[in-house]
């Protein structure tokens, strides 16, 4: 293939649309302008939908990427554009979602002078990332933006960042572009040892009471079907992280729902009976744990992950499997014995019976009083059919969205798991609508992180994005006040909000909207929102000192459940 000669800017294009970039998520501005001249001439080959906030392009990315599968793609200038950026990308990191963020920075002869917005880009972004790297010269573009698409799409994903100094953007190079398909000093995806696949499969055909964990790794993989498969030939019950949900459909009989702090009774409390505990593409986190002292003592462990750096960081495992779980898992159940564990499946009842009865009735049913967080989630996510893409903020909107929105296909669920960022969900759904332009998506905020990036109403007013966005509105930082009540002896310090007429500032963005206040109204203007053509807030007045149970205090044993007035 034949040279040519271009400016570092055409070549950093033509390597992501080569890379199969086809939406980017930016902010123009001066260290970045000649790339951003140069996408003028490629509008046709590659969509760039310009945020209002540089921490919009890097959620939107992330939203974008979570339900696509690909890897989302974020273009900033340099100095406060790039710091702006450092929220998605700690998120990014925490969540292992593929991300190339690009970052203009000053010409190369300025660097180390304090010249005009400049900043140390990668100091800053080295330790969230999987790899951070300085452009210099025109001729490492090319080669640093695949390999930057190798390493953030391969083995565990993540963020990288790519920052160019303005003249690499603007010198004339020879372009040629190779793929990145290979680092010397970098195993994405480590050896499976057979003796560990012999030895899980060994303790699985020998458990009585096996549970199984599954977390996002299981979708990053692309293993749903082989999942499902082992899950069933074992008859093994399992239950979801926040990020693992909709890997396998909420109905699915084996499914027992969710793990954690505000999860499901069942689950949380079989973790302390279960004889084998089997991780799944998941890192043992402290909110799915508690603590770690009496954390599934009398179980056997296995720990299937792609990341080395996992095993036995929390919760020592008896056997790890590393490796890509879309093959371990296959190992593994090629050396199963089908099994049935009716009695262990039939202990749960009592658990669900007793979570319905004190919790889920009183937060979907209610038969007076002011409408319910759970009770608007439950209606909407019935109203699509659970066929929606669920994207949250974060707070009490997020617990009660994952605890009750339904799933039917895998890649259905978009939240902050790790980093917990109040402001994601806004720009996440505007990401995740244009990952998945033909899904229906539903993003459940409240009020404070709506007003946390609320401007981004402006980027779904440009790019006409048809994103449902529900308000849980309580004129409180919801999930703050929750834990003022419970351990701070109702001390709210600063937890009240005074917040504006949120159907208002919609419509001077040309979005269409309502307010609820009375349960009566509520159905009607549901079908209204999914009928609507078009972007959609609907604003619903909640209960104010409404609380996401069951509660697992932080730091206490996963059997130490709250479950609210009785």
């Amino acid at each position: 293939m034949e040279k040519q000669k271009i400016t570092g800017s055409e070549a950093l294009l033509r390597t992501l649309i080569a890379e199969g970039v086809d939406t980017i998520f930016g902010y123009p501005g001066g260290a970045i302008m000649p790339v951003y001249d140069c996408l003028y001439d490629y509008r046709d080959q590659v969509r760039h939908v310009l945020v209002r906030h540089e921490q919009g392009a890097t959620h939107a990315a992330q939203g974008y990427a979570r339900v696509s599968g690909k890897v989302g793609v974020a273009l900033v200038t340099s100095g406060p554009a790039a710091t702006n950026a450092v929220t998605g990308i700690a998120d990014a990191l925490m969540d292992s979602t593929p991300l190339v963020v690009i970052s203009g920075q000053v010409a190369s002869p300025l660097l180390g002078t304090d010249a005009f917005q400049e900043i140390d880009v990668i100091g800053i972004t080295q330790p969230i990332t999987k790899w951070s790297y300085q452009i210099r010269r025109s001729e490492d573009i090319a080669w640093a933006i695949s390999r930057a698409f190798y390493i953030a799409s391969s083995g565990r994903p993540g963020p990288v960042v790519i920052d160019i100094a303005k003249d690499a953007q603007i010198g004339l190079v020879d372009y040629e572009y190779k793929p990145v398909r290979y680092i010397r000093s970098y195993q994405p995806v480590p050896d499976v040892n057979p003796d560990d696949v012999a030895a899980a499969a060994e303790l699985i055909n020998g458990a009585k009471r096996p549970l199984a964990l599954v977390g996002q790794g299981v979708l990053l993989g692309h293993a749903e079907k082989e999942l499902q498969a082992f899950l069933e030939k074992a008859d093994i019950p399992f239950a979801s992280t926040i990020l693992g949900l909709s890997a396998i459909p909420t109905d699915h009989p084996l499914n027992k729902g969710m793990l954690g702090m505000h999860g499901n009774v069942g689950p949380n409390r079989k973790t302390n009976e279960c004889d084998l505990l089997i991780g799944i593409g998941m890192r043992f986190d402290d909110r799915v744990t508690g603590d770690l002292k009496t954390y599934a003592k009398q179980a056997k462990v296995i720990h299937f992950d792609i990341d080395l750096s996992e095993i036995r960081k929390n919760v020592l495992a008896d056997v790890p499997v590393l490796g890509d779980v879309k093959e371990t898992l296959v190992a593994v159940a090629e050396r199963l014995q089908p099994a049935k564990h009716t009695e262990w499946l039939a202990s749960f009842l009592p658990d669900e019976e007793e979570e319905k009865n004190k919790v889920i009735k009183k937060e979907l049913y209610p038969v007076s009083g002011p409408l319910k967080m759970g009770e608007v989630i439950h209606k909407i996510s019935e109203a699509t059919g659970n066929d929606a893409v669920l994207v949250t903020d974060v707070g009490q909107n997020q617990m009660m969205g994952v605890r009750y929105f339904k799933y039917k296909r895998t890649r259905s669920v978009v939240t902050s798991g790790g980093l917990g960022t109040m402001g994601f969900g806004l720009p996440a759904g505007i990401g995740a609508k244009i990952g998945a332009p033909e899904r229906t998506v539903c993003c459940f905020l409240g009020d404070g992180g709506f007003q946390m990036t609320i401007q981004e109403l402006g980027t779904i007013m440009q790019e006409k994005t048809n994103v449902k966005i529900i308000v849980l509105n309580n004129s409180f930082l919801g999930m703050v006040r929750q834990w003022q009540e419970l351990f701070f002896k109702e001390r709210y310090s600063e937890t009240t909000m005074e917040n504006p007429d949120f159907v208002a500032v919609a419509k001077a963005y040309g979005i269409a909207g309502r307010l609820v206040e009375k349960r009566e109204e509520l159905d009607g203007a549901i079908e209204e929102m999914l009928k609507h053509d078009g972007a959609y807030l609907l604003v619903t007045k909640v209960e104010a000192c409404g609380m996401v149970y069951p509660m697992i205090p932080a730091g206490t044993t996963v059997t130490n459940i709250i479950m609210g007035d009785n």
